[in-house]
C-alpha cells in the first residue's frame, strides 16, 4: 500500500544531499549550499527581488526592479503596481509560492524603501518572511 509523505521533498529526506546553493557568494568554496527546501526558496525569492528585469541572460523579463523604484518618486500607485507586477511574476516563476503579504514602508525623506514579503510554500506548512531594506 503505498503512502503519502505530507510535507517534505523526497531530496529533504536525503541530510547531506544539498538542494541548491544560497546567495549571496560568500561561503568557504564561493558557493553556500542549502539543504532543505524552505532555505532554497527563500534565497531564490531573494535573488528574484534583488534582480532588476533585463539582468538575467534569455531571460529578459525575470527580476522584480526593486532597485529601481528607489530613483522614482515614491507614490502609492507607484507601489501598488510593483505589488500586482510581484504577485503576478511570483505565481509564474515560482508556482510552489503562495503570497500572504505585500508591504512597502517609504520613508521618501531618506531615500529608503523597507520590503516585506510574507510567504508559504505550498504542499507544506511553512510560512516565511524576507525583509529588504533599500536605500
Amino acid at each position: 500500500m503505498a503512502r503519502i509523505i505530507a510535507s517534505k521533498y523526497p531530496i529533504d529526506s536525503i541530510g547531506r544531499k544539498a538542494v541548491g546553493f544560497s546567495l549571496p557568494f560568500n561561503g568557504p568554496a564561493v558557493f553556500n549550499p542549502t539543504f532543505t527546501t524552505r532555505d532554497q526558496t527563500k534565497s531564490n525569492l531573494i535573488n528574484y527581488l534583488l534582480t532588476n528585469r533585463g539582468e538575467r541572460v534569455f531571460n529578459p523579463n525575470f527580476g522584480a526592479d526593486l532597485r529601481n523604484l528607489l530613483f522614482e518618486q515614491i507614490l502609492d500607485r507607484t507601489t501598488e503596481d510593483l505589488k500586482n507586477r510581484i504577485q503576478n511574476d511570483i505565481s509564474i516563476f515560482f508556482p510552489n509560492v503562495v503570497i500572504l503579504e505585500i508591504q512597502f514602508d517609504n520613508e521618501p525623506d531618506n531615500n529608503e524603501i523597507n520590503f516585506t514579503l510574507t510567504y508559504q510554500i505550498q504542499n507544506f506548512d511553512i510560512t516565511d518572511e524576507i525583509n529588504i531594506l533599500l536605500q
